[in-house]
């Protein structure tokens, strides 16, 4: 009798402490957000921001010209290569290019397909479009990138469409990377701006419409505000990528390189893990600036 009252008294004891600490965070919303974020944030502190530092204390160390190991210090060697060295600059600069125009192109062509997502299609063609614009996320990035190999080719398929007009396909060059890069991210920027057009109420475009403003006008002063948050996070994505890629411009960029092949040369070939670290840096730093550009247009505030 005495085991089983004890188990009951032990029994109560732990429902009323389960009860007093749902009625505290139930009653402590920001309390309740914390700890549910507690486990996200900190494993985003150990592996990425971690490692984000591991990288920029790396980028200090040098090699040994003797042995090839690493020698731990703090010395600025990396980045004079990088501000002198005439390949460092032409590849960062030409990176920069790459990711603009990408994420123009993307922007481009995603603006029309999102709006007539949005606004125009049927409930049923809607589907059948998201759907198709989500499909060849399911297939491999290397695949894609080697089919547009076949594509760009000189017996590809721009060959056999733009020679009888006089034109030739752009071949394995920048410009073919960039027709790939921005075929791979074209998803990533169409979806966050047919999310921001779904928000956007058609009694707005009516009201405009009906106090005389034209199309263009409507476009410009009402709608494209409202949707520059969702034109902002598909840039975000097709920029970062397209800065940190480097598989494309093996495959369809001819002898070009860009900043990820850089890195991948002293790390697979030079052996040379603090100049790798150092070029690694360059891509982070322009993101950076990028986000802060954007942040001070105040179209972050709607994300």
């Amino acid at each position: 009798m005495k085991s089983s009252s004890g188990a009951r008294v032990a029994a109560n004891a732990e429902a009323t402490l389960a009860h007093r600490i749902s009625t505290t965070l139930y009653s402590k919303p920001k309390l309740r957000l914390r700890l549910l974020l507690s486990a996200p944030v900190t494993w985003l502190g150990l592996v990425y921001i971690a490692a984000l530092l591991a990288l920029l204390v790396t980028a200090f160390f040098t090699v040994d010209s003797f042995t090839g190991n690493l020698v731990p210090g703090f010395s600025l060697e990396n980045f004079a290569s990088l501000f002198t060295n005439a390949l460092y600059s032409t590849v960062t600069f030409r990176t920069i290019g790459m990711a603009l125009a990408v994420t123009v192109i993307d922007v481009l062509l995603a603006l029309p397909i999102a709006f007539y997502m949005a606004k125009v299609a049927s409930p049923r063609a809607r589907g059948i479009l998201v759907i198709s614009i989500l499909m060849p996320l399911w297939a491999s990035y290397l695949v894609k990138a080697y089919a547009w190999r076949s594509v760009l080719s000189n017996v590809g398929i721009f060959a056999w469409l733009l020679r009888p007009i006089g034109l030739d396909t752009p071949g394995y060059s920048l410009i073919g990377a960039a027709i790939t890069l921005g075929y791979l991210w074209l998803p990533y920027v169409i979806l966050p701006i047919y999310a921001s057009l779904e928000k956007v109420s058609s009694n707005l475009l009516e009201a405009s419409s009906d106090l005389g403003a034209r199309t263009w006008s409507t476009l410009r002063r009402v709608v494209f505000p409202l949707i520059l948050p969702g034109i902002v996070a598909g840039s975000i994505f097709s920029f970062s990528l397209t800065m940190g890629d480097y598989i494309t411009i093996n495959i369809v960029g001819g002898a070009n390189q860009m900043l990820g092949n850089l890195v991948y040369s002293n790390v697979g070939v030079a052996n040379n893990l603090p100049m790798a670290a150092a070029i690694a840096l360059v891509p982070v730093i322009i993101m950076f600036g990028y986000l802060s550009a954007v942040r001070k247009t105040g179209a972050l505030d709607n994300l």
